[in-house]
């Protein structure tokens, strides 16, 4: 993965600060930044959803460096950006179910936490700061394909923290300077995402079960439909966010492919990628999910050059063989 660079600036002259760096998409995304020579990657991370398995192969690289500490401690966000250019921030508990479960532990870290990276980044003069938005910002929207500028009403406490980052962030845009970028992510997958536990994403429960031999439970009929977006797209995203020279023409940007398949069609095709077929079960459908999603990428196509290389049978078979060699 990586084989291409994203970016033109020479990353030995700058520093980096990614939050959530030994999760899924941050530790992708120290993996890039350290491949093309940065002269600095700090890692902040608490350890609740993300892993040090992720980040272990850095340990020995000077250029890296690791905080575990709590984006809800406001003195921790403000140590980790002390003499950084540009800050990544992935931290956040994620899952739509997770939030209703305990919504009041998912404002505490995406609304709270966010807010103290903000005025962090603020305090300590950072460049920049890229946030992982969401998708489920999008709400009860029926319109298809989703564009930025339309939006409908949130359908969990999860959607809910991350329409408010967004609004944090333009205040913090229009009364203090700060120069952000929110990247509206659409179901990520790949490398370093956890198919374990109670809230996995539906990408590495499917290919659990398929090396497994055994039937996934899809919840609903299965023919909701996803926009899934492989992770090397979305480093793309984000690096080119970050590196982005000048102010960017917009605030937020949807990071997917612009297409759809069905959990029927995506369990299909792992299926088929595995050779195997062990059949499925149908559960109930998810509180808070919404039944459709695709993306508009028209606006950071536009302004950031952005453009997927992998589409989603590529990603799935690279994720798949990841897979197989790790579990």
């Amino acid at each position: 993965m990586y084989l291409k660079p994203y970016h033109n600036q020479d990353l030995s002259k700058s520093s980096f600060l990614i939050t959530g760096g030994a999760g899924f998409i941050g530790s992708n995304l120290v993996q890039y930044l350290l491949k093309y020579g940065a002269a600095k990657v700090r890692v902040l991370d608490n350890l609740s959803t993300g892993f040090l398995k992720n980040i272990q192969e850095f340990e020995s690289n000077p250029a890296f460096e690791f905080i575990q500490g709590d984006i809800r401690d406001a003195d921790t966000c403000l140590t980790a950006c002390k003499d950084i250019d540009y800050v990544s921030h992935q931290a956040a508990l994620g899952s739509v179910p997770r939030s209703v479960n305990d919504p009041s532990t998912t404002s505490q870290v995406n609304i709270e936490g966010f807010l103290n990276m903000l005025i962090a980044v603020k305090d300590q003069q950072v460049k920049r700061i890229v946030y992982a938005a969401s998708s489920s910002t999008y709400g009860d929207s029926k319109e298809l394909p989703k564009t930025e500028d339309r939006i409908g009403t949130p359908l969990s406490p999860y959607a809910v923290t991350k329409l408010v980052n967004e609004l944090y962030a333009d205040v913090f845009r229009k009364t203090y300077g700060t120069d952000s970028i929110g990247l509206r992510y659409f179901n990520v997958f790949g490398p370093n995402q956890d198919p374990e536990g109670a809230y996995a994403a539906v990408i590495p429960l499917f290919m659990k079960a398929a090396l497994a031999g055994l039937p996934p439970v899809i919840n609903g009929d299965g023919s909701q439909t996803r926009d899934f977006t492989f992770i090397e797209n979305v480093i793309q995203a984000n690096i080119k966010a970050l590196l982005f020279t000048g102010n960017s023409p917009h605030s937020i940007y949807n990071v997917a492919c612009s297409e759809r398949i069905s959990l029927n069609q995506l369990w299909a095709s792992i299926k088929e990628l595995n050779g195997t077929d062990p059949g499925q079960t149908y559960g109930p459908s998810r509180t808070g999910d919404i039944h459709d999603s695709l993306a508009d990428i028209s606006r950071i196509r536009h302004d950031l050059d952005y453009e997927p290389l992998f589409d989603v049978k590529k990603g799935l078979q690279y994720t798949l063989n990841w897979m197989r060699n790790k579990f």
